[in-house]
């Protein structure tokens, strides 16, 4: 196993261990499966376990099995607070108590505001006293590490990254999705600022393996390497010296095994321009499938009206590359809960957009299919209902 430092020198894994999406059995985890999983990840050499609040059972099970098997010293445990059910000063308390109760610690290692799609996200934990509690937390040894994980577009990733002194940050990177979300230069601006980066979803929860189109799996078998569909992805990740932990939610021995052997011999720098270019062609091969070719470069933007139009066509698409569900969910969590409204219907038309766009795409026309298709009725209310929620003041 490699290990890359956080800000205090500490040695994290490069390989961390998702939590979230640990074998189910008779209603909960199968704790017995993913004990062996859990222990021959740590005997390869993981020492990064990522869980969360809203994990059902997963903060439980991990702390149930590092008890057990007397590794809470000798690893690192990232958890998060459920900001999105935060109303005053006290849930900050109650909810941090609960998972040190369900991890059997007394401490977080790394500590992270989970799902943030915007600044005003973080201006309302602001109001309800964080940066206080936060400071408690870190004074008293409860917390050790505090960060973000972030699902919205570059610039509001920008600014939250931006605002406060964060020790690290957690975003969805692979690929395919270089230039969606928080992306390579948000990825290279947390770098810049000696932020360590962990990435979530690094083969977009594991369809760029089972999904690949044929023709792309082709592309990998004709390259010359050989490396599985996973290992191309993680390697892809390891090369970039800006990337400290990439997690895996890893939940068969096998996959445990394979993706430790990946983080044990890959290395930074080691990719050709002829491994780039078999990317980049499998990408198009994926891309094939879409319905309108943008490719998330964002000369479209800013739009005057502040609709995220790269964000719109990247969900529209994944309507067609992975489900109409999940794109229309992709949809309501990047687009539809940023502070201010970023739908297609707020576009008036002036094609300022299409001037700039270098695939040629008809922008205005694209945009009304896709939130047709995006925002059908039951959709729209739910979104409605959910920025009330999430973003109320």
């Amino acid at each position: 196993m490699q290990y890359r430092k956080d800000r205090q020198g500490e040695e994290l894994s490069v390989l961390g261990y998702g939590c979230m999406r640990f074998s189910r059995k008779g209603g909960g985890i199968d704790l017995e499966k993913a004990e062996k999983e859990i222990l021959e990840a740590y005997k390869a050499g993981v020492n990064y376990f990522d869980t969360a609040y809203i994990y059902p059972g997963s903060e439980a099970a991990l702390g149930e099995i590092l008890e057990r098997n007397h590794l809470r010293e000798k690893v690192k445990i990232a958890t998060k607070l459920p900001q999105y059910l935060v109303t005053g000063r006290p849930a900050l308390d109650r909810y941090f108590q609960e998972e040190l109760s369900r991890l059997r610690t007394d401490r977080v290692d790394y500590y992270l505001m989970h799902h943030l799609t915007d600044i005003a996200m973080w201006e309302k934990l602001k109001k309800v006293g964080i940066l206080d509690w936060i400071r408690e937390k870190k004074e008293s040894g409860r917390i050790r590490n505090i960060g973000f994980s972030y699902h919205g577009n570059t610039e509001g990733f920008l600014k939250i990254l931006e605002d406060y002194d964060w020790d690290f940050c957690q975003i969805q990177y692979n690929y395919f999705d270089e230039y969606a979300q928080a992306g390579v230069d948000g990825l290279r601006a947390a770098a810049e600022k000696g932020i360590p980066v962990v990435i979530m979803e690094p083969l977009r929860g594991g369809k760029l393996v089972n999904m690949l189109p044929e023709g792309a799996r082709k592309v990998m078998a004709d390259s010359g390497r050989d490396w599985t569909p996973a290992e191309w992805g993680f390697r892809w990740l390891f090369n970039q010296p800006e990337v400290t932990v990439v997690l895996s939610g890893m939940n068969s021995l096998e996959m445990v095994r394979e993706n430790c052997r990946t983080a044990s011999e890959a290395r930074v720098g080691e990719f050709t321009e002829r491994d780039f270019a078999v990317l980049r062609e499998v990408t198009q091969k994926i891309r094939e499938r879409e319905k309108v070719g943008c490719t998330g470069c964002r000369y479209c933007m800013p739009c005057p009206k502040g609709v995220d139009i790269p964000g719109a066509f990247r969900c529209y698409n994944a309507m067609y590359l992975e489900s109409k569900s999940q794109g229309r969910f992709q949809y309501a969590q990047t687009v539809g809960l940023t502070a201010a409204p970023a739908f297609p219907d707020q576009c008036i038309g002036c094609g300022k957009c299409e001037s700039h766009c270098p695939q040629g795409i008809p922008i205005r026309e694209k945009l009304k299919e896709a939130d047709r298709a995006l925002r059908p009725l039951p959709y729209k209310l739910g979104i409605r209902l959910a920025r009330r929620f999430m973003l109320r003041k």
